[in-house]
């Protein structure tokens, strides 16, 4: 085993939420290794060389640019990096796939979903589900750029029912090859592909089977026009279009009715990628915008000087921060269940599914998340340009209309929340994470007659430590109340599940940038950490204001009477405060930091 974790429990997905993380156990983006550093900046110098002064041809739909740059992306190896050396790739861990991911998608939109889609969901299928035959002729040539991958699963009537799909594929009397007939749609790099994996049913299937097509207009393609959308504008999306499509039976990816668990589980991989994907627009759209709140003077002052415009920039920083601390976080665990799985004599595709897999909810509370971070930081990034922000001759409009995508694809964030819930739920009656003790104690907690000592808390963040710990118990009182009343039927009580996964999300956001800043001040010394240490405080202040809102609404739709009572009782007990941060010190405290250093610096 790797000596990094002989002495660290490494915790199954969704565990965070009744074990206590040390934060020594976590992984941060100031652990970067020497050659994940040289990446970094290798990544950063191509975004600012060829991505970046092109964004006037991107935004004008210059769908040759978009392949263009990803054919250089090819040449530098950014397009192989979570791909096995032995067919042509880098072989590089999942941290350096995510690091990867996202410093080079915040040129745009447009490139960045061009990149996310041929490197997630159009080649990694392949590496995970192919066979050797299949990896050695195809794998290749798509980690180079030589060609490019796309991924046809969404249909006119199957979006967010994946499985629901009418293509068919029909398996020919000689037994030799399917023919494929039907529609797909939102097929992004369609435009310039040259190889498809496709989703279709074989006969009445339950389940839907995957496909590896080639992109052959004489093979019974055709393309749609490419599509005008809001943001992503020089991403090609079209229609593709199959009819009687012949692919030999050997193209067939893992095997009959597979399809379904291929799709999920390339979901899983694109979500976490996709908050990775956003992270770095994030950093530069703050950037951008205290740049221009240094230069804009209003009244005789700089608009970064006024305290509105202050509370604005720490909110943004403060989530980029957060956003950062959990992404890596996960990465990591991800990581390094990889290699346990590696150990224990899985091949390089088992043990990177079910690596993957293990943390299924960890990728779709960050996919909400961070996807929701972006288009608050760029929408107040439009607020801070005023007027300006509003013209398409400043970065902003771009770059809040590229983040919109983000909360549909790789599954709508709705999806995503009652997925996040529904999976730990699965994952407490499979005996993976005991939910059900720490829920009882809980409720037995509630029974009792509360402590009126006061805490010591003179220990930094020990507060802070204390209410996270306080906030899962908030989620724990709630979901173990619903799960008793409702059983089985909870899946249909939608807008309780978006509440729950609301309070898990702040959860493990919340607790990832404390766990990180406490980290670095045992390392760095407190003096060097000061403004970590105000946002770690100001985005779990938030957190519980947004836990306490979605925890009464989901006591308030299910419990009524003395049940009720208690549990509103123990709601207000779990998110109170002993001493109270003083927000308008925090913000200013993290602005200031920006203001100065004229950028996001952390």
């Amino acid at each position: 085993m790797n000596t990094e974790n002989i002495n660290k429990e490494i915790l199954r997905g969704g565990q965070f939420l009744v074990k206590e993380t040390p934060c020594e156990d976590v992984f941060t983006p100031e652990d970067f290794s020497e050659e994940q550093r040289m990446m970094k900046e290798a990544v950063i110098e191509f975004n600012d060389r060829e991505i970046i002064p092109n964004k006037p041809r991107f935004e004008a739909k210059d769908y040759a640019l978009t392949e263009a740059c990803m054919k250089k992306a090819g040449d530098l190896g950014f397009l192989s990096v979570a791909v096995p050396e032995e067919y042509g790739g880098l072989g590089m861990g999942f941290v350096s796939t995510m690091l990867t991911c996202d410093y080079i998608s915040s040129g745009t939109g447009s490139f960045s979903t061009a990149f996310g889609a041929h490197t997630g969901i159009g080649t990694m299928p392949i590496t995970l589900y192919g066979t050797e035959a299949q990896k050695q002729k195809y794998v290749p040539k798509l980690a180079t750029g030589e060609w490019f991958g796309a991924y046809c699963l969404t249909e006119p009537g199957a979006g967010s029912d994946a499985n629901s799909g009418k293509t068919k594929a029909v398996l020919s009397e000689d037994g030799t090859h399917y023919k494929i007939t039907g529609q797909k749609m939102w097929i992004s790099n369609a435009g310039f592909c040259q190889l498809f994996i496709v989703f279709a049913r074989i006969e009445n299937d339950k389940n839907i089977t995957g496909f590896i097509v080639e992109n052959d207009p004489k093979n019974g393609i055709s393309l749609g026009e490419e599509e005008h959308k809001l943001g992503i504008r020089a991403s090609s999306t079209r229609q593709v279009f199959f009819n009687d499509t012949v692919v030999p039976v050997e193209n067939m990816l893992s095997e009959r009715g597979n399809g379904f668990k291929i799709a999920m589980n390339a979901l899983n991989v694109g979500r976490i990628k996709l908050a990775a994907a956003c992270l770095d627009s994030q950093r530069r759209i703050t950037t951008a915008a205290v740049q221009y709140a240094n230069e804009r003077k209003q009244f005789n002052t700089p608009i970064a000087q006024f305290g509105a415009i202050k509370l604005k920039i720490a909110e943004m920083a403060a989530s980029a921060y957060a956003g950062e601390s959990a992404s890596y976080r996960a990465a990591k665990n991800i990581e390094d269940r990889i290699a346990i799985r590696l150990e224990s004599g899985n091949t390089h595709q088992e043990a990177e599914l079910k690596g993957v897999e293990e943390y299924a909810i960890e990728c779709s509370i960050l996919k909400v998340a961070v996807s929701e971070d972006v288009q608050n930081c760029s929408d107040e990034g439009i607020q801070i340009f005023g007027g300006m922000g509003f013209s398409e001759d400043t970065p902003m409009e771009a770059a809040w209309r590229d983040a919109r995508i983000a909360r549909i694809y790789e599954g709508t964030n709705e999806i995503n929340r009652m997925l996040s819930v529904g999976m730990l739920v699965k994952k407490a009656m499979k005996g993976h994470v005991d939910l059900l003790g720490p829920a009882q104690a809980v409720a037995n907690e509630l029974m009792g007659i509360p402590s009126f000592e006061t805490p010591d808390y003179s220990e930094v963040l020990s507060e802070e430590k204390a209410m996270i710990a306080k906030l899962k118990k908030v989620f724990l009182m709630v979901a173990g109340a619903a799960v008793q009343k409702f059983g089985p039927d909870l899946d249909e009580h939608q807008q309780l599940l978006l509440a729950s996964s609301d309070i898990l999300i702040e959860i493990y956001m919340a607790e990832s940038a404390i766990l990180r800043t406490e980290k670095n001040i045992k390392r760095f010394g407190i003096e060097k950490q000061q403004e970590q240490l105000a946002m770690a405080k100001l985005y779990l202040y938030n957190a519980v204001s947004i836990v306490e809102k979605n925890g009464k609404e989901s006591i308030i739709s299910f419990a009524e009477g003395d049940e009720q009572r208690m549990l509103l009782m123990g709601l207000k007990r779990f998110v109170k405060y002993t001493n109270y941060p003083d927000i308008v010190d925090l913000r200013k405290c993290i602005a200031d930091k920006v203001i100065a250093e004229n950028k996001y610096p952390f």
